[in-house]
């Protein structure tokens, strides 16, 4: 297991604090499951790219779909 240490405002890091003390779980259990989240976002929508990359034809639409729903 790494360590990390991450500088945040101290008015969110109050409020993380916060959030996982409501939730009855540690803060770096918090980040953790955040992090796993953002992860297997990332990892889904790589793989859509790859396979619309394959498509023939309408892949064009998912893209710009997935692209508004990431809001770029």
């Amino acid at each position: 297991m790494t360590a990390l240490t991450v500088r945040l405002p101290d008015e969110k890091h109050r409020r993380l604090k916060a959030l996982a003390k409501s939730r009855g779980t540690p803060l770096n259990r918090l980040i953790d499951d955040m992090t796993t989240v953002m992860l297997a976002k990332f990892d889904a929508e790589t793989r859509f790219r790859l396979r619309a990359a394959r498509g023939t034809g309408q892949e064009a639409v998912g893209l710009q779909v997935l692209d508004k729903a990431m809001g770029s």
